[in-house]
């Protein structure tokens, strides 16, 4: 067994979580943010961010030995290939005494739902939490290996 192989997956898995989380937390923190870049002369409301993750692609000493027989398949880890903006529509809020209502007076809102993303925010910890185990557990192999071997 290729404990590096263990080590690295896990590593790129809570570096992966741990970006999640830090766009989470940036889409509750601009939950009410109106003013959050200028398109054609006029302010734009913030939109939601959505990290993509993807499996890390095999290098090609992997896919040789795999075809070769001399790997069992194991998965290389992951990757964030992109943060993207949600698209869904801004939600529009009656409020004619706010500096950014249109002439109807409607304000468009950021489309950041707050429980979702506290929903996103757990999911994500409980990954790293699980992940951080995964790791301290083959922290302990490794140790418990090299004991057997004194």
């Amino acid at each position: 067994m290729n404990f590096s192989n263990s080590f690295s997956v896990s590593a790129s898995a809570l570096t992966a979580q741990r970006l999640r989380m830090d766009v989470i937390s940036s889409n509750i923190a601009n939950a009410e943010t109106t003013r959050a870049q200028v398109s054609n002369g006029e302010f734009v409301p913030y939109r939601r961010k959505v990290v993509v993750m993807e499996p890390q692609k095999n290098s090609f000493d992997s896919i040789l030995q795999s075809k070769m027989g001399g790997s069992n398949g194991v998965g290389q880890g992951v990757k964030v290939s992109a943060i993207q903006e949600d698209q869904s529509p801004l939600k529009p809020v009656y409020n004619p005494s706010h500096p950014d209502a249109n002439a109807e007076g409607y304000v468009y809102m950021p489309n950041v739902d707050i429980t979702k993303e506290m929903v996103d925010m757990i999911s994500a910890s409980r990954s790293y939490e699980a992940n951080v185990t995964a790791l301290n557990a083959s922290k302990a192999m490794v140790m418990k290996a090299l004991e057997i071997g004194r």
